[in-house]
Order: structure tokens, then sequence, then C-alpha cells
């Protein structure tokens, strides 16, 4: 629960920073911040959802490079009301958008973070419950006319877990689908 409330407490300041007055030079750095939601699938294991941010600038590679944070967990997926293993994935990622000029935009990234997973029995004590993150994706990004913009990749975690290393439910194959409403944009 604590993560849950530093996590909230990280949005909010993204919020009220959109907000606030800045200097003419402060004002060359803002670009663009995005909000939404967040589901993904490892391939033949869980769903997991949550939230998503995104930042771009002109001053970082005239808007081509992305830097964001997305935090998903089964708590929101497929460990509502069932007894799939809780888990969350908190994720820093650097992607590189081709075509930034265009509606649809296929892109990269680059992936870091932390997993945890959350066995809630004293039998699986022996077992890994956390790793280092590094995974690579690839897909498309559309923006709509509307501030909404939809990001879908499919990615590769070069960290994956087997059970004897590793948390075994940490799949290497999965799937993203991301939905984000422009809070801020600099024309």
């Amino acid at each position: 629960m604590k993560n849950h409330l530093v996590f909230a407490l990280l949005l909010c300041s993204l919020v009220a920073f959109s907000q606030e007055q800045t200097t003419n030079s402060e004002k060359d750095w803002l670009g663009e911040l995005k909000l939404g939601i967040r589901t993904q699938k490892g391939q033949k294991l869980y769903w997991e959802n949550g939230f998503t941010a995104d930042f771009t600038s002109p001053k970082i590679m005239n808007n081509k490079v992305h830097l964001g944070f997305s935090y998903v967990t089964t708590r929101l997926g497929s460990a509502i009301e069932s007894n799939a293993i809780k888990q969350d994935n908190y994720l820093l990622n650097f992607g590189y958008f081709f075509r930034n000029q265009k509606r649809l935009q296929p892109f990269t990234r680059l992936n870091t973070g932390f997993f945890y997973a959350d066995y809630e029995s004293d039998i699986f004590e022996e077992l890994d419950n956390t790793a280092l993150l590094l995974s690579i994706d690839a897909g498309v990004s559309y923006t709509f006319k509307a501030p909404i913009t939809l990001h879908l990749s499919a990615g590769y975690n070069l960290t994956a877990g087997t059970g004897a290393s590793g948390p075994g439910t940490l799949y290497p194959v999965y799937y993203q689908m991301s939905i984000f409403y422009t809070l801020f944009k600099k024309n």
C-alpha cells in the first residue's frame, strides 16, 4: 500500500508541475506530458493493468526521444478476485519515436525497473520473488485529433525468470496497450 501512495504522490506532483507558471528559459524545455492507463499481458500468463506517464521535449532530439514511467500490477488485473499471484512492475523507459510529426509513429523502447511477486505463503519463501527488469519493446503510437494517444507494442524481458533463478512468473514475451491523455503540449 505504501508503494501505491508514493506513486499517487508522484502522479499528483506531475500534474501540479504541468499547471505551475514557469520562466521563459524553463518554457523552452516544456514539451508534451501525457498520463494514461496501461494494460499488459505476459504471453500465456497474467493480465496486468496500471498507470503510465510519457514526456517528450523539443530540446531532447526534437521530440523523437520519450521518457516515461509505468506501474502495472496483477492486483488490477488477473489477481482481482482470483488466486493469481500478486505481482508489481515499476518501469522507467527510454523510447525513440520515428516520424514524430505524423499521427502514426513507429517506436522502440528500452525499459528498466523492478519486479516484485507476493506469493502470500511462507512455504514459498525460498523462491525468488524480486528481480531487476530490463526489456525492449517495439510498436506503434497513434495520436488522435482529440488529446488522446494510443500505444501498442510487443516486448521481450531480457531478465525473465525460470523459477530456479529469478521469479517464475516473470515471462520473457509480453504485449502492452497504453491509452494517454495529453495534459500539456507546447505548440
